[in-house]
């Protein structure tokens, strides 16, 4: 007589084993050996992260997190359960610190010690990788790397490189009003050392990597010039891929601040009596134009204009050089007594007197001062945001050239 009982056991114990079996011989796909040395104050735990988007790539919280391993006490770890992708795909490898809850929070602090590496999965393929917990991004390797990985880690030691040389050391939003501008400045120059790799790249995942990393926040409005030829260069390239097209709808010129190049002789500024101003008027008869975004509350625009652009004035104004100004004001007694105290009441200024919100600021797509254009005749940007010694140097040379016509 059969014990159905213990044939339901013995077939519980066959799938049980069959499940232990396939589990055993499941091949590793991602394996590695973490130093925890540096790392105490880390999980012993290493995340496996997809984003899903370009948009996604270094931002915390936005991308999927597809599996996790347990790092042993000897610093080994496994993945076994391959991604079932049939294509290409960016993935983010990722440690945390001890209490932290969410496995997709992705620091971009310094690159020194931020907690993540991109890096590229083919399907089928194998790989083995090695890090310093504490230091992970900045130590992680790979053993035999695709091109496209090896361009990652290529990357890598550039933005290190970026970082020690224009941002390490730096506070936003502390120090001397000099101090603000300089800041600004090698903000830019460490974005552009990142797209300019981007731009000598033949990899299309490594170069949009380089543009997230330019700017994980996706603030591009200083380097608007960039990231635009970058849109032409990857959608002539890869025009079908999916990241490729986001690119090219942030880089769409409606989406970005006037480009150098663009003509804005048809902004309007605000008049007194209320009928707009078009700033073709005051164009034709000048040889350049600084067309100048500040505000009274502004220290770094203040600074400008009693060190840079009143000595400007007193120097070029006879030969054809002008000052026009828009101020971001709503108080017009500040802004008044802004102007006469700085020696700016000698160019013409314009203000809507409603804040950072409004026509001007729109029609040129701003959001960050102080700003400049700086206009031939025909109201072309020849150049844009140049300040102290960059702005000088390229008014002197334009102004000389002009003049000894």
């Amino acid at each position: 007589m059969v014990n159905f009982t213990v044939m339901k056991n013995l077939l519980k114990l066959f799938f049980l084993f069959l499940l232990l079996m396939q589990s055993c011989s499941a091949e590793v796909w991602l394996s590695g050996t973490m130093n925890l040395g540096d790392g105490a104050d880390r999980k012993p735990m290493v995340y496996l992260v997809l984003p899903e988007k370009f948009g996604a790539v270094a931002q915390s919280f936005t991308g999927k997190v597809l599996d996790s391993a347990q790092i042993a006490q000897n610093g080994h770890f496994e993945f076994k359960n391959q991604p079932e992708y049939q294509k290409t795909v960016l993935l983010e490898i990722v440690v945390q610190k001890k209490g932290e809850k969410y496995p997709n929070r992705l620091v971009n602090e310094n690159p020194k010690t931020d907690n993540y590496f991109p890096l590229i999965y083919r399907p089928g393929t194998q790989m083995m990788i090695e890090a310093d917990l504490g230091h992970f991004q900045s130590t992680f390797s790979i053993q035999e790397p695709s091109p496209e990985n090896e361009a990652l880690l290529q990357l890598r030691d550039l933005r290190l490189r970026a970082y020690g040389k224009h941002l390490e050391g730096q506070k936003d939003g502390q120090g001397a009003d000099e101090d603000l501008l300089k800041r600004e400045k090698n903000q830019y120059n460490f974005k552009k050392e990142l797209i300019n790799f981007a731009d000598r790249s033949e990899e299309l995942l490594p170069a949009l990597v380089a543009l997230r990393w330019a700017s994980p926040e996706g603030n591009y409005e200083r380097v608007a010039e960039l990231l635009y030829d970058q849109s032409v260069k990857w959608s002539a390239l890869y025009p079908g891929h999916p990241w490729t097209k986001e690119l090219v709808s942030m880089a769409d010129k409606q989406n970005l601040p006037i480009l150098v190049g663009d003509v804005v002789s048809g902004i309007e500024l605000p008049s007194q009596d209320g009928k707009p101003i078009l700033l073709k008027r005051m164009l034709g008869h000048q040889k350049l134009t600084i067309l100048d975004v500040w505000a009274s509350w502004c220290a770094p625009c203040r600074l400008e204009n009693r060190k840079v652009l009143v000595p400007l004035w007193e120097k070029y104004n006879a030969n054809g050089f002008q000052i026009v100004a828009y101020g971001l004001e709503s108080n017009e007694k500040a802004w008044n007594n802004a102007i006469q105290r700085d020696g700016a009441y000698r160019w013409t200024h314009y203000s809507h007197l409603e804040g950072d919100q409004n026509p001007f600021m729109e029609a040129l797509r701003l959001k960050t001062i102080p700003a400049n254009f700086l206009l031939n005749e025909e109201g072309r940007v020849l150049a844009k945001n140049l300040h102290g010694e960059d702005l000088i140097e390229f008014v002197d040379n334009y102004m000389d050239g002009m003049i000894s016509k």
